[in-house]
């Protein structure tokens, strides 16, 4: 063996290990959230020593130094060695309640008993006769099962609401031009709203309807140039200059897609309307900062989904050409998502 694949061997033999405790990072990060040590740093000036951290979070001083050893191997957290006090870095600013950039709902949503199960069916899933692992563990699919639970709806919905605001502000940053000339925007599977509010505010010109399950719907807070309306996107989508879809096509199978981007075509204007779909774009054989995060998604809708996936742009043009677009064009902002512009 040369020394090349001893080393490669090497690697591997150190690698492997991230595997066996792959599970570590989310659950320290959760337990961050749930003891608020973030938010509790924040409100003290943003540094604070151990004995003072753990009396503020009612922890032990012992379980939170090796909490926080962790954390700052991870990148959350620092130690000042001027002052022995434990301070932030950018990382946990994002575990931040109030933080716009906060991801702490999707960590909580996804770290959740109810969205851990499904893994346990991965290889059921996949097999030639294998179901939905959602299913299986929980006896419904997600969206069933999120309507007879509200904990568990609000779960989802403020997690998609944090990714909204997110990706809605790269997109006015990156994109904004992709709004001009548009007076009404429905969106589609537009959860709390979050994501129209984060458009109408960049874009006052722009009247929003808000398009969700009447259960979701319900549940929205009110938001100024914004109609909530309850329905199903696979029977009828309420009327507009143009549409918007983010993160809600992934979920469903191509069949399933070109229904709802059908109706989606439906509700515009034949002429000047289009339908603004803000997805992930799996590039095979390409990386970029982002790679790594749309193969995982992609396994996420594997195990919490009967037939969703993450989709190539071969197979954007499958669903988009199968709805009867008669054109798209696809712009890559630098995110997870790409923003598809199809035309009636």
């Amino acid at each position: 063996m040369d020394v090349k694949s001893i080393k490669e061997v090497e690697k591997a033999q150190v690698d492997i290990w991230q595997y066996v405790f792959g599970f570590t990072p989310m659950a320290v990060v959760k337990c961050a959230i749930e003891l608020q040590i973030a938010d509790v740093l924040e409100s003290h000036g943003g540094a604070m020593s151990l004995v003072d951290l753990s009396s503020a979070v009612a922890c032990s001083p012992s379980a939170l130094h090796r909490i926080m050893r962790y954390l700052i191997h991870r990148g959350f957290f620092k130690l000042q060695e001027s002052t022995n006090q434990y301070a932030h870095t950018p990382l946990s600013r994002l575990l931040l309640k109030n933080e716009a950039n906060s991801l702490t709902s999707f960590v909580l949503l996804e770290s959740s008993p109810v969205m851990l199960a499904p893994w346990h069916k991965l290889s059921s899933r996949a097999s030639v006769h294998g179901g939905s692992a959602f299913e299986a563990a929980h006896g419904g699919d997600v969206w069933e099962y999120a309507a007879q639970n509200p904990a568990h709806s609000k779960l989802i919905n403020d997690a998609m609401a944090c990714h909204a605001g997110i990706a809605v502000s790269e997109i006015v940053q990156r994109y904004g031009e992709v709004f001009e000339g548009i007076g009404s925007l429905v969106d589609v599977g537009g959860g709390d709203g979050t994501a129209l509010r984060r458009i109408v505010e960049a874009c006052p010109w722009i009247r929003g309807i808000n398009f969700d399950l009447p259960h979701v719907v319900l549940a929205a807070p009110p938001v100024q140039g914004v109609e909530h309306v309850g329905g199903d996107m696979f029977k009828q989508i309420p009327k507009a200059d143009a549409a918007f879809i983010m993160w809600v096509l992934h979920d469903w199978s191509d069949e399933e897609c070109i229904q709802i981007l059908r109706k989606c075509r439906e509700a515009v204007p034949e002429e000047k309307g289009k339908v603004m779909i803000a997805e992930a774009v799996i590039v095979e054989g390409e990386e970029d900062k982002y790679s790594d995060v749309r193969l995982a998604l992609d396994m996420v809708m594997m195990a919490h989904t009967d037939k969703g996936k993450e989709r190539t742009i071969e197979e954007w043009d499958f669903v988009i050409k199968g709805a009867g677009f008669r054109s798209y064009t696809v712009k890559h902002i630098s995110s997870i998502i790409a923003v598809i512009e199809a035309h009636p």
